[in-house]
């Protein structure tokens, strides 16, 4: 048997990885890394024998490995793709047709959820339909295997020794391994939380006790919906709505001059924060109803004459859940169009 003495002191070489040089650690067999992992694991209160099933037969994944080299690195070009040709692939008659399904199936628990959370249906399932197709779709990678291997990797280390020891913790709650499937990056569940996001924001959604994401829809409606409202989510705005800007306006005149420190390549296309009122005095004409004191952004991502819109602090909330202009204008329009 081994003694706890010796537990004791990987738990304290654990707690000291990010101290450890990657070069160093990259020198560890993988079995060897998992050793750590699982010590510092076990000083953060995981069980044994869930360390012990999570890690039986684990050894590295290449595919995940070629998969995270595959991932681009900071965009240097000044242009975009075109957002039409992605709304028109993400928003199309399936996936509308899907939400609009998904809505009426769940339209007790929604109504439930959006008096709780105030966050729309539409938004939730808009959501759902993106991340996994509604469920249809959530991954088949072992993620206590991806997630291993990608912190032995090393290029994104503490990242992923973080998101290993915090699976450990999700499973600690009596999930087994063969329902913690997802990404080759770590994400799961019909919302695609990460495992430290389930932590911190995963929600019981139909009363019985637990979170489950994985299996159970209005847990992973409800969960969704306590990542917005933590997100900041504001009750009663939309995430955004057309505008008509007249022709020869000059979208670039405004552009906001704060650099972000976190997605600058999604922030520096849009306006500065301005009351709707304000851009009405300009000539631009929300197409739909919104309140004249409303702070909003303009946003026309494919140049002069094409689609524009105005969009609140809530469109800022979907790009918390992912930072892509692409990902966040899609999850509204579709939301939109499940709504209508």
């Amino acid at each position: 048997m081994i003694s706890r003495s010796f537990f004791a002191a990987l738990g304290a070489l654990a707690l000291a990885l990010p101290a450890v040089p990657a070069q160093a650690q990259s020198e560890l067999s993988f079995d060897s890394y998992v050793q750590l992992l699982m010590a510092r694991a076990r000083a953060e209160g995981v069980s044994e024998g869930t360390l012990q099933r999570m890690t039986a037969g684990l050894e590295p994944n290449s595919r995940v490995i070629s998969l995270d080299r595959a991932q681009p690195g900071t965009p240097t070009s000044t242009g975009y793709p075109p957002l039409a040709p992605y709304i028109s692939r993400h928003v199309d008659a399936a996936r509308i047709r899907g939400g609009r399904d998904a809505r009426a199936s769940w339209s007790g628990t929604l109504r439930a959820i959006e008096q709780e959370y105030g966050v729309p249906a539409e938004i939730l399932v808009a959501i759902w339909g993106h991340e996994t197709a509604y469920g249809a779709v959530k991954g088949g990678f072992d993620l206590s295997q991806a997630l291993a291997t990608l912190a032995w990797e090393g290029r994104r280390r503490e990242l992923f020794a973080s998101e290993w020891v915090a699976l450990m913790k999700v499973a600690d709650k009596g999930y087994s391994r063969s329902e913690l499937k997802g990404s080759w990056a770590g994400a799961f569940g019909n919302p695609q939380f990460l495992p430290s996001v389930y932590l911190r924001l995963a929600t019981d959604g139909n009363g019985d006790g637990r979170a489950d994401i994985m299996n159970n829809g209005a847990d992973a409606l409800a969960s969704i919906a306590n990542y917005f409202r933590d997100a900041g989510w504001r009750v009663g705005q939309p995430w955004g709505v057309a505008a008509y800007v007249p022709s020869g306006f000059d979208v670039g005149a405004y552009r906001t001059p704060i650099d972000a420190p976190v997605c600058s390549r999604v922030h520096e296309r849009h306006s500065v924060y301005k009351p709707v009122s304000e851009w009405r005095a300009l000539g631009i004409q929300p197409q739909r109803n919104i309140a004249d004191d409303t702070l909003v952004t303009l946003f026309q991502p494919d140049g002069p004459g094409t689609s524009a819109w105005l969009l609140t602090s809530n469109y800022r909330v979907i790009l918390e859940y992912n930072c892509s202009n692409y990902y966040a204008m899609s999850v509204g329009l579709l939301a939109d169009e499940i709504a209508n």
